[in-house]
């Protein structure tokens, strides 16, 4: 997999919160699935008390909240803010049994030394990230201690085979090729694809016809690529030999629109390079023929109380809102 680094500073503080609260949160799951209407207030409400309780308003706000009618829940639509989603990626009818763990008293994780905001060393040296955290999340939810490691990416599937691991939760892209070698939990994020245009433009859909004309900075060789010639035929695609220079190009006005990988494109729309200029259009773009069937914990092969129970913790930690509090910590402008 390749690993070009996404760098993203998130500070926890009022201000940030606030942002997020001025977000149209809703729980979109990439399944034609709602989320139950109890988690996703109860995840509002939580915003509403962090929020509160660094203003000296949390009672109030609440109250507010309580108060208001069904209908009023709904904030005015925006001009500029697109809404913060939280996706999901478990079937609320497909609940997992928990297996028998009473012989794993320790579950030793390793991840990647260099790959923020998903895994990378923190300012203490010790692991942090998106990854990092969830994997703590996930022993939480067990109830069993566990350890997290750090080593090159190049060098985690080797040591997970050699028994120097338990688990690898390092943004590992389930392939074919990769299942060869390792078994994978269910998935627990995907990159999906989206286009990107400057604010101004008007264009409220995105489809294939609409794009007629139309020209698309892409990176060369890439399944974005593949995906853009394909499907939007009646687009004209422009190659470009890296994603520095299709930002520039759309920044420059050299082209419409901007399609690439939604993940680090939510990272620079929500960064200073990026002079908030554009914003998202259209998708997510989800076919897993082209952008893979999502990322997964990795275990040794037949390790199945291990793979079950790291699936049975991710849909309790989704299920109680505790997946959603984390993906809004790293993820201020969604990729979905």
């Amino acid at each position: 997999m390749a690993a070009a680094p996404w760098r993203h500073k998130h500070a926890e503080s009022f201000g940030y919160f606030v942002y997020k609260l001025r977000k149209i949160v809703r729980f979109e799951p990439v399944q034609p699935l709602v989320m139950n209407k109890k988690t996703r207030t109860r995840l509002l409400f939580q915003m509403l008390a962090k929020v509160g309780a660094l203003a000296g308003l949390a009672i109030p706000l609440l109250m507010m909240a309580a108060d208001a009618p069904a209908q009023a829940q709904k904030p005015a639509p925006a001009a500029t803010n697109q809404p913060v989603v939280v996706p999901g990626f478990w079937d609320p009818r497909r609940r997992p049994e928990r297996p028998d763990l009473s012989r794993v008293t320790l579950i030793r994780f390793l991840t990647e030394n260099d790959y923020p905001p998903f895994n990378y060393a923190g300012q203490d040296g010790n692991p942090a990230g998106f990854n990092v955290d969830l994997a703590r999340m996930v022993c939480e939810e067990l109830k069993i201690a566990c350890t997290i490691q750090m080593r090159r990416f190049d060098t985690l599937m080797a040591s997970l085979a050699e028994n120097r691991g338990d688990a690898v939760i390092a943004s590992i892209a389930i392939t074919t090729q990769s299942r060869g070698k390792v078994d994978f939990s269910d998935p627990y994020y995907r990159t999906p694809a989206r286009f990107v245009s400057k604010r101004q433009l008007v264009l409220d859909d995105v489809r294939p016809e609409l794009l007629e004309g139309k020209k698309v900075a892409v990176v060369a060789g890439t399944a974005h690529e593949a995906y853009l010639k394909g499907l939007f035929t009646e687009a004209e695609p422009r190659a470009y030999p890296n994603n520095d220079a299709a930002r520039a190009a759309l920044i420059r006005g050299e082209v419409d629109l901007l399609f690439g990988d939604g993940i680090s494109l939510a990272f620079w729309l929500n960064g200073t390079e990026s002079e908030n200029c554009c914003a998202f259009r259209g998708g997510p773009y989800l076919d897993s023929r082209y952008f893979g069937e999502g990322v997964g914990i990795a275990v040794r092969r037949g390790n199945d109380p291990l793979r079950l129970g790291f699936n049975w913790a991710l849909f309790r930690l989704w299920e109680r809102g505790r997946f959603g509090d984390l993906w809004l910590r790293y993820f201020p402008v969604s990729p979905f």
